[in-house]
């Protein structure tokens, strides 16, 4: 399977724009297979492109429409454009990440061996996808001409039947589609989806193109299922990238094949097979209950929200109620009984299903909710984001809008560090040094690292950063939707057609005061609607100093009026800091709190405690001042929060110790917010602490 190799002379003609290689990938590009492509001629470009989709309440504005301007979300986005993503595509396209190589090894362009995971191609992707997000805003074509460098080599590794994965296509010895563990289906998925998102900001169909020829490959190889592929598909990215290219392409047979995928899990007998040998089965792959039956988040946490993500696209398109009935359902268990804080998802690194079977990554029991070896991938974090972003578009209920927030300012960003440039895979709220073995650990480590030899996350959160302005508006009926909160700029056409431009002022998360002003606008009456948080209780909502009534907080707040240009809606938040504490039965945080003012959770370090002083001597005092402290020298700008907590300095040494009153003493100290904790060199954390009331 293996191509011929192209001697192209060095390695610098590979990585650049050597017209030898230019002249090579044209002669070897494969004719693309166009079979019954229409493009839609309304030309959407949403990144989950929903306008046309009849069971949407909540439609998607164009990638660009949206663009922070300043503030915490204009930083972040900045940073992911001048930081993190072309510090990622260093590591991707060099020798460290390798993941342009293993595209050039399967093109014939360069010698060498796959390197990295089975699913390394998808990680490259999303790169990619996230690259096109960030010149939908700045226009800057060097980053264009780099991805068609990039697409000449991924057409010219693609075989004449379409299939595309480079690990398989490199190797002699394994045969497409032999086992499920090499993950060629979630490949498959970013590629799709990365495709469909540079056709729309773009209009270029040349990776587009290689989309179609894979799609139209997959739907020949799986109609009708054959035996030896039921168990495929457990790594669901294929059902929304199939979703997409059937948005952007009407190709009926996308959508079929995307509903395929959802109804044959759950439909043969488990147990262990050539498919499947070397990989867990069962809940681990959401693989013992079909989707439309399943009452119970199982399994490994990514696979289980990428399935569930991709099934609410196929209902937003089928409107099956039973679809949308099982999503609900789904929903309630993650987010009420197995879901942190910091909207973090994913309790355990190893363990065991309620139905017994071994997973990794992922659910265990209900309320089961460890601190310090919580696992909370990135990618599952940022995925429980992509699942409520998809959940609020369908219903329009801004429980899922909170969600999606909360992942966004915690525990997606922590997978970051603040430069932009190292990373955590997993997230768990509390770290201890010396409690965990992190040498004989996979993921795990002591402090953030400058690469992930498993890069999945990465990129993932990056993608999520570079399109967050598409999360921030959605179209309603007659309408606009605030979603997200920062200062931006909006232009888009609502649904009639109209235009409508607005500019939002914030400091959001730090303050909740919120300015949203009217520059243009039709001249008939149209509503807009004010994601009202769930803690935002006593918010209040002026129109040009003239108060709304009937706001509630967990729900949208709508607004409907004849507009006129220079209109001010003001939106005002309160954001006392409050203690948060677990179910009674999360047995890990019974009698602790931690710290949460508005979206952001807090943490507390040890460079914020006294030397030698463990996280596991402190508590938090009920009864003193929790003062909010915006620090403009810390983190790039944070607010903290400065209170006394109380360290215990005698020291408890046996397994069990008989009861006595500790030794306390105060000690005044900031807590820092979560996604920040790990930017100041090794050392304890901890979100949840015991609470004393004086």
């Amino acid at each position: 399977m293996n191509k011929v190799l192209v001697t192209l002379g060095s390695f610098a003609l590979l990585l650049g724009c050597g017209s030898e290689m230019e002249n090579t990938a044209k002669k070897e590009k494969p004719e693309s297979d166009t079979r019954n492509i229409t493009m839609l001629k309304d030309n959407n470009r949403g990144i989950v492109n929903n306008t046309n989709s009849p069971h949407v309440k909540l439609k998607s504005i164009d990638i660009g429409d949206c663009r922070w301007t300043e503030g915490f979300w204009a930083d972040k986005w900045r940073t992911a454009e001048k930081v993190m993503i072309p510090y990622m595509g260093t590591l991707l396209k060099g020798d460290i990440g390798h993941g342009y190589n293993n595209f050039k090894i399967a093109a014939g362009l360069k010698e060498g061996e796959h390197k990295g995971f089975w699913w390394h191609d998808g990680d490259f992707y999303k790169w990619m996808e996230a690259s096109v997000y960030i010149y939908a805003i700045n226009k800057d074509e060097q980053i264009i001409n780099e991805l068609d460098e990039i697409i000449e080599v991924i057409g010219m590794a693609q075989l004449e039947d379409g299939y595309l994965s480079t690990p398989i296509i490199i190797r002699d010895d394994i045969k497409p589609f032999s086992n499920r563990r090499y993950h060629e289906l979630y490949n498959s998925g970013h590629l799709l989806t990365s495709a469909c998102i540079h056709h729309r900001v773009t209009g270029k169909t040349n990776f587009l193109d290689i989309a179609i020829k894979h799609a139209n490959y997959l739907y020949d190889l799986f109609t009708p299922v054959p035996d030896h592929l039921k168990r495929f598909g457990f790594n669901q990215t294929q059902i929304m990238g199939l979703v997409e290219l059937y948005r952007t392409t009407k190709d009926k047979r996308y959508l079929a094949l995307a509903e395929q995928f959802i109804n044959m899990r759950g439909t043969y007998k488990i147990d262990d097979d050539e498919t499947t040998k070397g990989y867990p089965i069962g809940d681990m792959v959401q693989e013992r209950v079909p989707l439309r039956e399943e009452t119970e988040a199982v399994g490994h946490s990514v696979l289980a929200l990428y399935y569930y993500a991709g099934a609410a696209d196929v209902y937003a398109e089928t409107g099956e109620k039973a679809l949308l009935d099982a999503l609900d359902r789904l929903w309630e268990n993650v987010t009420h009984k197995k879901m942190y804080v910091t909207g973090a998802v994913g309790q355990t690194h190893y363990g065991r299903s309620s139905r017994l079977d071994k997973i990794e990554e992922g659910f265990i029991d209900e309320y089961m909710m460890p601190n310090m070896t919580a696992y909370n991938e990135t990618c599952a974090n940022i995925c429980n984001s992509m699942f409520n972003y998809r959940m609020l578009t369908l219903s329009g209920d801004s429980k899922h809008g909170d969600i999606m927030e909360l992942v966004l300012h915690n525990s997606g960003l922590s997978g970051i560090g603040i430069e932009g440039r190292d990373y955590y895979y997993s997230n768990p709220l509390r770290k201890i040094d010396g409690a965990l073995d992190y040498e004989n650990m996979n993921v795990e480590f002591p402090e953030r690292q400058p690469y992930l030899k498993c890069f999945c996350c990465p990129p993932n959160l990056v993608r999520t950063i570079a399109k967050s302005p598409g999360w921030a508006y959605s179209k309603s009926e007659n309408g606009i939707a605030v979603n997200l909160y920062g200062g931006n700029t909006l232009e888009t056409t609502l649904l009639d057609g109209s235009e409508i431009k607005l500019s939002q002022k914030s400091d959001y998360p730090w303050d909740g005061a919120v300015q949203i002003t009217i520059e243009e606008s039709k001249s008939e009456p149209f509503e807009m609607l004010l994601r009202i948080p769930a803690w935002a209780k006593g918010s209040k909502i002026n129109v040009n100093s003239q108060p709304v009534e009937n706001i509630v907080a967990g729900s949208f707040a709508r607004i409907e009026r004849k507009w006129s240009v220079g209109d001010v809606v003001s939106l005002e938040m309160p954001m006392e800091v409050k203690f948060i504490e677990g179910h009674p039965r999360i047995e890990e945080v019974r009698n602790q709190v931690a710290i949460k003012r508005g979206p952001i959770v807090y943490c507390l370090e040890s460079p914020d405690l006294p030397k030698e002083t463990t996280i596991t001597d402190v508590y938090i005092s009920g009864s003193k001042e929790l003062e909010p402290k915006f620090q403009t020298d810390l983190f790039g700008g944070v607010t903290t929060i400065e209170t006394e907590v109380m360290i215990r300095k005698d020291t408890l040494t046996d397994m069990y110790n008989e009861v006595s009153k500790p030794i306390l003493e105060p000690f005044r100290t900031n807590f820092i917010p979560y996604y920040a904790w790990s930017n100041r060199g090794q050392g304890e954390m901890t979100v949840f602490m015991p609470i004393i009331w004086d």
